[in-house]
């Protein structure tokens, strides 16, 4: 059910059918999600205009992002949840991935390293309704074993290995999605937990994604941040 019938949902089903449906996503439930979250309220006012259109966004702290809409998919998609499970994101960002996660599974936890980006996207959040969505201010390379194992992982940002932390917090027969390589070629992979020391890797799409990075330092921060 579409519990957002606003100006917007239009283009939303218009962005779904042209930017998602068109290119080979048909899992239904991840269309479905996608029709619902209204994204525009997931960015920043001078970009709501653009909210809907087939590239990313920028939110309000440097190189921090809202993914183009077709990634958004692409990556949940590639999660394969089936709504029983806990989902684990590192880098929250807006929120918005989080919100599409939350149509799809049983209870969603993501990490942001900005303080000023986890207090907008955990309002958001509760604003909106999505209550099975935890947003946690903290270095996302470290995952968060305290709710570990999660069934599902899924990383908005690119480093040259999956750390291993993210490994080890992976359920068996678990998978984690997540941009690796450097910062001018990446590939989407796809890791399952087959056993306790053993990994199966896909490589699906080539992408673009900022660094993983630890906490900002305080020169980094937001003054509002503090």
């Amino acid at each position: 059910m579409n519990l957002f019938h606003d100006e917007y949902a239009t283009e939303r089903s218009r962005m779904v059918d042209e930017q998602i449906k068109a290119r080979g996503i048909l899992n239904p439930a991840v269309l479905s999600a996608m029709r619902e979250v209204p994204r525009h309220l997931f960015v920043p006012p001078e970009s709501i205009e653009e909210a809907y259109q087939d590239h990313p966004l920028p939110l309000e702290e440097p190189q921090a992002t809202i993914s183009q809409p077709y990634i958004v998919a692409y990556m949940t998609d590639a999660l394969q949840l089936v709504g029983t499970e806990r989902v684990l994101e590192i880098g929250t960002g807006s929120g918005y991935q989080a919100a599409v996660l939350s149509r799809l599974c049983r209870e969603v936890y993501t990490i942001e390293r900005y303080p000023s980006l986890c207090r907008l996207a955990e309002d958001r959040l509760k604003a909106l309704g999505y209550n099975n969505v935890t947003v946690i201010c903290g270095d996302g390379r470290l995952g968060l074993e305290q709710h570990a194992p999660f069934d599902a992982i899924l990383v908005t940002a690119m480093a040259d290995q999956v750390p291993e932390p993210l490994k080890r917090q992976l359920a068996i027969g678990g998978r984690l999605v997540m941009p690796v390589g450097n910062p001018n070629a990446q590939d989407l992979i796809r890791l399952k937990r087959t056993g306790e020391d053993k990994f199966q890797r896909e490589t699906l799409i080539s992408v673009v994604f900022v660094p993983l990075m630890p906490l900002p330092t305080p020169s980094e921060s937001s003054p509002d941040s503090e």
